[in-house]
């Protein structure tokens, strides 16, 4: 990705990081719906508010842009209703949620089964279901002076993250980038330290699509060798802004903010794949969905190697109970929830280099939302 092609959306993502400062993920009753990307004040008029109080909610750092923008419009209409989402990452989220803290979690990975069973003692006569409301590309995030556009396939990245690549004039990186001037600089590659659905997509693309380079299991906890560890997607994209060698992953609108450039990716296609949300949609329309019932649960193809399909592509959930959700909380849950999944509620995210999900999952989505209970 070019920084200069990218100023428009860069601008976007800006902004709603700034919304994030002023609302403190916390927004109550404000009356400025026109503050930040993808607000509108026309749009409040369509929104359906249900319950008062406070609405606690945790999780996936990932989708904190999009969330900062729907925490402001949906505020701005439902004067009745706090809403506080903090983005302490995936893992964090699922559990505070399973102990029974937040009225819903965030999540860049579908709950495991032995979640789903913790989710009963909840959910008490059901149990926690996925459902996909934010979807984008990963993207690859690095600095390296000089170098403003860089190709890499799944095995040379699975070797960068995993210490057997250390060099950016290493052969492997050359070989796919013969025209760019490679320094003999150290590669610095960043990490998630906390438990993060962001950390089990990529490493379900090393596993898909280079299984002989990467040997770990997917997972929200990171297993590779050596490297540095920060926390959040904020966290990361820091790291890689500041530290000349740097490479991480994040969610696009954290490499758009922090003016960072991104990996383009060798799928086997005839061009390499550059991360955007038009590719990611290409990626999405691929997916499988695997969740029963009203579990919306997906499954990527990671290993998609279709023209223009950027392959490093997460879904994230909120993750409530279908049956015995709190009744202070279930009306304001509901109503919040059928707004993210809503026409308004998915056409503000595109500006902030999100993939507004496909128009029947979406309808889907909301069809599950009524009835929960």
């Amino acid at each position: 990705m070019k920084l200069q092609r990218k100023t428009r959306v860069r601008a976007l993502a800006v902004g709603a990081l700034a919304v994030s400062g002023a609302l403190a993920l916390s927004a109550c009753g404000s009356d400025d719906t026109t503050g930040g990307p993808g607000a509108s004040s026309a749009k409040a008029a369509n929104i359906k508010c249900d319950g008062k109080g406070k609405l606690l909610a945790s999780g996936s750092s990932a989708q904190k842009n999009a969330m900062d923008v729907w925490v402001q419009n949906y505020s701005g209409a439902c004067k009745d209703t706090e809403i506080n989402y903090q983005p302490t990452g995936s893992g964090a989220g699922i559990t505070t949620f399973l102990q029974g803290q937040t009225a819903f979690a965030g999540s860049d990975s579908a709950l495991e089964p032995e979640e789903v069973e913790k989710s009963k003692q909840l959910c008490k006569t059901g149990k926690g279901i996925n459902l996909p409301m934010v979807g984008g590309p990963v993207a690859i995030g690095y600095n390296v002076p000089g170098v403003e556009d860089l190709v890499l396939d799944a095995e040379t990245l699975a070797k960068i993250f995993d210490s057997k690549i250390t060099k950016w004039n290493d052969p492997a990186i050359k070989k796919l980038n013969p025209s760019a001037k490679l320094p003999d600089l150290k590669i610095q590659a960043f990490h998630r330290s906390d438990e993060s659905g962001t950390t089990k997509n990529l490493t379900e693309y090393f596993s898909k699509a280079a299984p002989k380079a990467w040997k770990y299991e997917p997972d929200k906890a990171w297993a590779g060798k050596g490297g540095q560890a920060a926390s959040g997607s904020s966290g990361v994209s820091s790291q890689v802004k500041q530290t000349a060698g740097a490479i991480s992953y994040f969610e696009l609108s954290y490499a758009e903010s922090s003016q960072v450039n991104t990996v383009k990716l060798d799928t086997g296609a005839k061009e390499p794949v550059e991360a955007n949300v038009d590719n990611a949609s290409k990626a999405i329309a691929e997916a499988k969905r695997v969740g029963k019932g009203n579990d919306h649960a997906m499954e990527l193809a990671y290993d998609t190697k279709a023209e223009g399909a950027y392959p490093i592509t997460l879904v994230t959930y909120e993750i409530a109970c279908d049956k015995g959700n709190k009744k202070e909380t279930l009306p304001a849950t509901k109503s919040f929830l059928t707004y993210m999944a809503s026409e308004d509620g998915q056409a503000a995210l595109k500006d902030l280099g999100y993939a507004p999900l496909p128009t029947e999952i979406a309808e889907q989505v909301r069809k599950t939302v009524s009835t929960l209970s």
